[in-house]
């Protein structure tokens, strides 16, 4: 992982802990997140890179596309899980709504979609 992933992995993960702290919503796990894309409720998908087995989250990026709601993928599972306030490790998350953050939501998608 060189600097600049890990720059933006740090801004995904501060970005969700301001949106968690200050009132947004976070499905949480890999069924939440089909079930908030597929709803159209998704405003940003992310999921951990450390994921074994990967077919648990392969359909993640594809059902992202379809529904033209920003993906990333993040180095650690359970650096994810912490910052949206779980003890264990995240392997997907979606934010649906991003409560008084909504403009550092927006700043995030801004950089991950260069």
């Amino acid at each position: 992982m060189d600097e600049a992933e890990k720059g933006l992995d740090n801004l995904v993960y501060s970005t969700l802990e301001k949106i968690r702290t200050k009132g947004g919503v976070i499905r949480k796990g890999v069924n939440e997140v089909t079930k908030s894309l597929e709803r159209g409720q998704a405003k940003l998908v992310v999921s951990a890179s450390d994921v074994s087995p990967k077919e648990i989250i392969m359909h993640l990026p594809l059902l992202s596309k379809d529904k033209n709601v920003p993906y990333i993928s993040v180095g650690s599972k359970q650096q994810l899980g912490n910052v949206v306030g779980m003890t264990v490790g995240a392997s997907a998350i979606a934010v649906t709504d991003a409560g008084e953050e909504e403009h550092s939501l927006q700043e995030l998608i801004k950089k991950i979609t260069k």
